[in-house]
């Protein structure tokens, strides 16, 4: 009895994140997992000062499990992530100092783990997580580093390596060469007698980085060379040495969340399909996969336990598969020896906390489930999504952006939709680092039920400030395709252009936005930089007033076409208290069309709210009820964001011809600027050269990111204003254009 109290107390009911409702005790203790061992209390050695070697929304995930288990808890922070929401969670954070690299500097760390008596280490992803040298030395150090032992990462993180310790555990592989000879030529020759397409990824890989699909034989020596430089910056020495693999025409990715103990017990916690994918980075992520029979998903996870139980890895791994939709066979792709930034998927399918585990599972305790206890949850638990929000522009090939977030509205969350975020409103997010600003998990009784939830949970949110994926993502859940589980890493390119399809803006968000200008107007006039009223018209007349305002598009069409873009203009005439006449006239039907005129319509103000930019109201057309937030940019006021029925809309202000010929706001036209703090890596033509629209002119780095940046227009390059190696703030000029008007020179044609 007195065992049977003690494994009571030390096994309790494990817990969800602090950010969501406690749900229901998810096992009653005292539990059994291994009724043949006895556990030997004596073995462990609870956890009680945590140091987080990491940043952004998984040390905070990581926070709030390590508090509410009685774990004191140490953070770090750059001096750009100061203020950072990671730096303010706990009362212990210890500084880095300038470097943004300082999240990487193992032995710093670790001495200051040791100067404040810290046991133990958890390096969350990404950074020192899977470093074999930073684990040893936290161990040597005498450190508990929360994951596997640092033999299992050695063995796991050379990709060349893995596949001869899977093939040698029955464990199924990709064909390909995974050997010491890394001269271009001799992994040329391997990618013939492979066969084209093939696959060339670092053994150091992870997260798409130093990855890149070669589809004929010309290709090869450009693109190892590209992968090669982007593996080293990614991972350092070692990282150019690269595999050759066949590449899988219709390849869906399908990994296996896997968790073991030091006594030899490994569990599977079911799979997830992260198939939904850019620049090899995935999206979405959800578990159970969809259209997968029930002898496939229990072949994935036998073959990744065998995987795990092959290194004798102790903790929480991800063991990565390619399932070819072709013939229905999978293959070993690699295993993540850290916790993955999809967990949350699993631990909403499972209902565990992961992190929880960890921490036990570090203590020197067993596992707390059997293999069928938790297929029994996944049965009863649904289905599970997880959406990335990153600060990126779809329309513009997924361009990572950065800036202040200017304005922040989340979901509301409850014990079926989850946030994991690092930022809230007023933070900034760093083009340091990378830029997921948050993850938002839901749960449904089926995947459908899912589905249409997280559809949901996105029309919740409102950002501004920065670049989205969040309507891209709102597309993504209306696809059909995806709906019917379709799914395969080239689905974004196959269903294009569905998912990159403008829509069209209604007149009622045009009057919306109107109406919220005019009576943040009339209580303070919003004025240019010499004080000019950016809504023109009779500026002396309160009771009436004229806007202008363009349609934001991003897209890379939008760069290339002539197309002028369309002018709405609208005018609003006050008739009364809160009651309004507005007229909405289109300039691509003005000639042909009369204005869209909305009579004697009732709009008030929402909300009151604080900031002077923001305005909110509510108006009622003749056919129904819009509620609508209008936000401007404090640095831009042209720029509006305009959120009406669970959709963003991005708008421009027009200013009268007379206003920017005044003002010099011209944008010279004859030049292309970087979009965003970056370096340069190379420039990819010549000054004197002409270019066609769409050709490549310089390739950036940008949250170790690569990009290349290409003409929007047909011309002859007069000067390339950088050199590689350069580093260039957001709206510097790159490549300056030669002056069609201008007269030629002698001899030019």
């Amino acid at each position: 009895m007195r065992s049977l109290k003690r494994n009571s107390h030390r096994l309790r009911a494990i817990r969800p994140p602090t950010s969501l409702p406690a749900p229901p005790r998810i096992f009653s203790a005292p539990i059994s997992t291994h009724p043949s061992a006895s556990n030997d209390v004596t073995s462990i050695t609870p956890i009680k000062s945590l140091l987080i070697a990491n940043r952004g929304e998984i040390a905070l995930r990581i926070a709030r499990t390590a508090s509410s288990m009685g774990i004191r808890t140490t953070t770090l922070y750059t001096d750009i992530d100061a203020s950072s929401q990671h730096a303010k969670c706990t009362p212990n954070s210890l500084a880095l100092g300038p470097n943004t690299k300082g999240y990487l500097n193992g032995p710093q760390i670790i001495e200051l783990a040791k100067k404040h008596g810290i046991e133990a280490l958890h390096p969350g992803y990404g950074f020192l997580s899977e470093n074999p040298t930073f684990a040893q030395a936290c161990e040597d150090a005498g450190i508990v580093f929360v994951g596997p032992p640092p033999k299992a990462m050695l063995d796991m993180g050379d990709k060349a390596r893995s596949k001869i310790i899977m093939n040698a555990a029955g464990v199924p592989c990709v064909p390909g060469y995974h050997g010491p000879e890394q001269s271009v030529e001799e992994l040329r020759g391997h990618a013939r007698e492979i066969g084209y397409p093939v696959l060339l990824k670092s053994v150091k890989g992870g997260g798409g980085k130093g990855m890149r699909i070669v589809l004929k034989d010309e290709e090869f020596e450009a693109q190892i060379a590209s992968a090669r430089q982007e593996a080293r910056a990614s991972f350092g020495d070692g990282g150019e040495v690269m595999l050759v693999e066949k590449y899988v025409v219709r390849p869906r990715h399908v990994e296996v969340q896997v968790f073991a103990d030091r006594y030899g017990n490994c569990v599977a916690l079911g799979e997830r399909d992260c198939s939904v994918q850019r620049r090899h980075q995935k999206i979405l992520e959800e578990s159970p996969a969809p259209v997968l029979d029930d002898a496939t998903r229990h072949d994935l996870w036998d073959k990744a336990r065998k995987a795990a139980l092959a290194v004798d890895y102790v903790g929480a791994g991800t063991v990565e598969f390619i399932l070819d939709k072709d013939t229905g066979k999978f293959y070993f792709m690699e295993m993540n020896t850290r916790l993955q930034v999809e967990h949350p998927v699993s631990e909403m399918v499972t209902g565990t906390d992961l992190v929880e585990w960890q921490f036990r599972v570090a203590a020197g305790e067993r596992l707390p489930l059997t293999q069928d206890e938790i297929e029994a949850r996944i049965h009863e638990r649904g289905a599970a999504i997880e959406a990335r929000i990153y600060a990126e522009n779809p329309d513009k090939g997924f361009f990572p952006d950065s800036g202040k977030l200017v304005h922040l509205i989340t979901p509301k969350v409850s014990e079926d939709i989850r946030i994991d975020a690092g930022f809230v409103e007023g933070d900034t997010v760093s083009e340091a680092y990378d830029g997921m600003i948050a993850k938002l998990i839901v749960r449904g009784r089926d995947r459908e039920t899912a589905i249409r939830k997280l559809e949901l949970a996105l029309q919740e949110y409102e950002v501004v400030g920065l670049s989205t994926n969040i309507e891209f993502l709102k597309r993504l859940c209306r696809s059909q395709a995806f709906v019917e589980g379709d799914v395969e890493t080239g689905f974004i390119e196959k269903w294009k252009d569905e998912l990159f399809e403008r829509k069209h803006v209604s007149d009622e968000v045009f009057a919306q936005t109107a109406l919220g200008l005019f009576t943040s107007q009339t209580k303070k006039t919003t004025s240019g930089p010499h004080g000019e009223t950016l809504g023109f018209g009779e500026a002396a007349t309160q009771g009436s007033r004229k806007f202008a305002f363009q349609v934001k598009r991003d897209d890379a069409a939008a760069e290339t076409s002539d197309e002028a873009p369309e002018v709405v203009q609208v005018e609003v005439t006050q008739r009364g208290h809160s009651l309004y006449n507005v007229s909405v006239s289109r300039s691509t039907d003005a000639s042909t069309a009369s204005p869209v005129v909305y009579e004697n319509i009732i709009s008030e103000p929402g909300s009151a709210v604080a900031a002077s930019h923001k305005s909110q109201l509510t108006t009622f057309f003749p056919r129904a009820r819009v509620e609508t937030t209008l936000v401007q940019d404090p640095g831009a006021p042209e720029k509006l964001a305009v959120f009406q029925l669970g959709e963003k809309t991005e708008l421009t202000l027009v200013q009268p011809g007379w206003f920017e010929k005044a003002l010099g706001l011209k944008e010279a036209a004859a030049s292309v600027v970087a979009p965003m703090p970056c370096k340069i890596l190379r420039n990819e033509v010549s000054e004197g050269q002409e270019v066609e629209k769409g050709a490549p002119l310089v390739v950036i780095e940008s949250m170790k990111m690569e990009t290349v940046i290409r003409s929007p227009q047909k011309g002859t390059v007069k000067k390339l204003a950088h050199k590689e190696g350069d580093i260039c703030k957001a709206g510097t000029v790159l490549v300056l254009f030669e002056d069609p008007d201008a007269t030629p020179a002698a001899g030019s044609e």
